[in-house]
């Protein structure tokens, strides 16, 4: 990995565990400080302590719970990460979510629709704004938004899950568009596909291993989308 992102500092959410868990590593091999995010203090730290292990710039852990988060705890999550790093954030990559199952729509509750959209479109939205003073105030500022395919293809199923990703393509649009005076800042969805994830494992089960990516594969895409050769591309979906 090279050193695409010295001297950078991006913030992973979901960092304890899959996908998150692996571009919080590929960041933190490209040089750039971590700041690492989840709700699971024990996990957490076990990333934390294997970056270290590495050699890489040592991250910050900070355990947050998304799915009951407000503007008050996200502006204390802003407030603390300033302090942290002297008011240094040059990324946010947003690779928490929230699934509960493959179900026909007869079978899918209002409290599983709330609750995927909070973790997937709402919270995304909630972090990003008290981040932004932040971002602006940077030299080079990347957001990454992790998409998925059934949020541009909609299919049987997929309800909540599907239109809380739609959700979130629509925001990262809305934010690209805001951000376009904005020469430095950008905003852009990842589609990882078919990767060997916790949550891939769940929605396709009779996948086999092989037809499967390893999450390895598509994590140099996200240190490129979070680093100075992206800037200029923004309010694009990117499958991976």
């Amino acid at each position: 990995m090279t050193q695409d992102l010295q001297g950078r500092t991006v913030l992973v959410t979901g960092a304890s565990q899959g996908l998150g868990e692996q571009v919080a590593k590929a960041c933190a091999a490209a040089g750039a400080t971590v700041i690492l995010t989840a709700r699971h203090q024990k996990k957490l730290e076990k990333v934390y302590d294997d970056i270290v292990a590495t050699g890489a710039p040592e991250p910050f852990a900070v355990c947050f719970d998304l799915m009951t988060a407000e503007e008050n705890e996200f502006a204390r999550l802003a407030d603390t990460i300033a302090q942290a790093t002297n008011g240094k954030l040059n990324g946010v990559v947003h690779c928490a979510s929230y699934f509960y199952a493959l179900s026909p729509l007869d079978f899918q509750t209002v409290a599983e629709w709330v609750n995927q959209y909070r973790i997937n479109t709402v919270a995304p939205m909630g972090l990003t704004r008290a981040l932004l003073p932040l971002l602006k105030a940077a030299d080079d500022a990347s957001v990454v938004f992790v998409g998925e395919s059934h949020s541009e293809t909609p299919q049987a199923y997929w309800g909540g899950f599907g239109a809380s990703k739609a959700a979130l393509n629509y925001l990262c649009g809305v934010a690209a568009d805001e951000w376009e005076r904005f020469e430095h800042l950008r905003a852009n969805v990842l589609v990882p596909g078919r990767i060997n994830s916790p949550q891939r494992l769940r929605s396709h089960p009779g996948e086999t291993a092989n037809e499967r990516k390893n999450m390895t594969d598509i994590t140099p895409d996200f240190v490129y989308w979070l680093g100075q050769g992206s800037r200029g591309r923004s309010g694009e979906v990117v499958y991976l």
